[in-house]
């Protein structure tokens, strides 16, 4: 049996909109949820939420059952890179990022020689325990897992170009909340500074074949349209926390109000 191609990978290759979300609370039925609602990629935080267990795996594999595509943001460290890589993520996001030797460092510990230093071992999730050929796991995740960095500083936007160059870099997921911090701005994430310095990445991002994802909230739509023009690949569509608790609060004073 062979490998499966990374969907996301096909929608974007084919100029296509990729809609996700992000997860916070390390429900792997909501990461179903969202596999069966037809999302194409969740992003599962290990920054900001930490749970060191096997609850990541068990969202992995729930995010393979519903086929939706799952890139946990974790730390550059080649060490945790390679564990979700193995434990069945289609590829993750390193958050801040400022250099290009920043970038090159993250892509070669994602990937297997020639492309870059990954260690090998086949006994993993991702490797079917060493049942299959190594040989083709080796060449599939090198081919298929995607790697993606967080631009969120004003100090790396000043090294967009070189930054968006490296070999092996799938996308970026812009963050205006620390962007905003970085220029002194804290939480003004629409401020006009934090907004050029998007369209810097995404023009970049353009001229070198890189791919972009932004994060937007309510209004879900108008939000989604206005990034799409600015020329995002990739919509995440808030995160269970935020999109759960917005609900609660209107349905509740709608019902109240009875």
């Amino acid at each position: 049996m062979q490998w499966k191609k990374n969907k996301l990978k096909r929608i974007l290759e084919e100029e296509k909109i990729a809609v996700g979300t992000a997860f916070y609370s390390f429900s792997p039925a909501l990461v179903e949820t969202a596999g069966y609602c037809g999302l194409d990629f969740c992003r599962i935080d290990n920054e900001h939420a930490w749970r060191q267990d096997e609850t990541l795996e068990h969202m992995l594999r729930a995010a393979t059952i519903s086929d939706i595509v799952a890139l946990p943001r974790v730390d550059g460290n080649p060490e945790l890179i390679r564990k979700v890589l193995e434990a069945g993520a289609w590829g993750f996001v390193a958050p801040h990022v400022l250099t290009k030797a920043d970038v090159t460092k993250i892509v070669r510990a994602a990937k297997f020689p020639p492309q870059g230093e990954r260690g090998y071992g086949s006994m993993c999730f991702s490797g079917r325990w060493g049942t299959g050929s190594g040989k083709e796991w080796i060449e599939w995740s090198n081919e298929e897992t995607m790697v993606g960095v967080m631009i969120e500083d004003y100090r790396a936007v000043k090294r967009i170009e070189e930054i968006m160059a490296v070999d092996g870099l799938d996308f970026i997921l812009f963050g205006p909340s620390d962007y905003s911090v970085s220029l002194g701005l804290p939480t003004q994430t629409t401020h006009p500074k934090v907004m050029e310095g998007l369209q810097k990445t995404i023009d970049a991002a353009n001229r070198h074949g890189k791919y972009v994802m932004k994060g937007v909230g309510y209004p879900w739509r108008e939000n989604a349209e206005k990034y799409i023009e600015m020329g995002c690949h990739l919509i995440e569509l808030g995160h269970d926390v935020s999109i759960l608790s917005a609900m609660w609060k209107r349905l509740g004073s709608e019902v109240r109000t009875l």
